[in-house]
């Protein structure tokens, strides 16, 4: 089934590699895929456009079928396959129940985190505003904060003892955070998650391969 996929994806980006880690928990192997530039301004080719007129990535297919955004491939892999690979949605009501909240939480971490980033990286100096800068920092901060929150009490996997959908969808953002300077004494909890899991074999597989002999940033030293 892997051989009619095709993933077109770009090293570094959260997004993708929830998709990654998904197709590999799923045991999904051998499928076509294609690493795409962001500096090369690859994302808005006629090749990603004709499947995803957004030009973004994540851009994923399935023979016929399309899915840009990437928790909507997630969860079409893990109800397309759910009797291969690992069991992703618990069946336990109070379980699903904390997947599920954990793992739209992620759009407000995901927001708090890009806020501050694009801010830093994309708005010229001249217009950048120090009170703005430090609006952004202390949400982000207060964000991070209760996740350390929510792991001191789950310190294994965001939603209880197993590996679910919701790490699929918040390790990449976690993981990123720390690539970018956050510091792991500030966010001991955060940082056990992400070092607790960083061998799992789904996600040292799809580990980003620009990520593998390039130092780390230091954007988010001082959040």
């Amino acid at each position: 089934m892997a051989k009619d996929m095709t993933l077109l994806w770009v090293s570094g980006s959260p997004f993708c590699w929830r998709v990654m880690i998904a197709l590999e928990e799923k045991n999904l192997k051998g499928y076509n895929q294609k690493l795409l530039s962001f500096e090369e301004k690859e994302h808005k080719s006629k090749e990603v456009l004709d499947i995803n007129p957004r030009g973004q990535v994540p851009t994923f297919t399935h023979g016929d079928k399309i899915l840009n955004e990437s928790l909507a491939a997630c969860f079409y892999l893990e109800s397309q396959f759910k009797s291969q690979g690992n069991k992703l949605i618990p069946d336990g009501a109070a379980e699903q129940a904390l997947m599920y909240q954990r793992l739209f939480e992620c759009f407000t971490l995901n927001q708090k985190m890009l806020d501050l980033m694009y801010y830093i990286f994309l708005v010229p100096e001249e217009e950048k505003h120090d009170s703005a800068v430090k609006r952004k920092k202390e949400a982000l901060i207060a964000e991070l904060k209760l996740w350390e929150g929510y792991l001191d009490k789950a310190p294994c996997c965001v939603a209880g003892k197993t590996f679910t959908l919701a790490d699929v969808a918040i390790f990449p953002s976690v993981a990123f955070l720390f690539r970018y300077g956050l510091r792991e004494e500030r966010y001991p909890k955060l940082a056990a998650y992400s070092n607790g899991l960083k061998d799992r074999p789904s996600i040292k597989a799809s580990w980003p391969p620009t990520w593998l002999d390039s130092p780390r940033e230091d954007m988010l030293k001082d959040v």
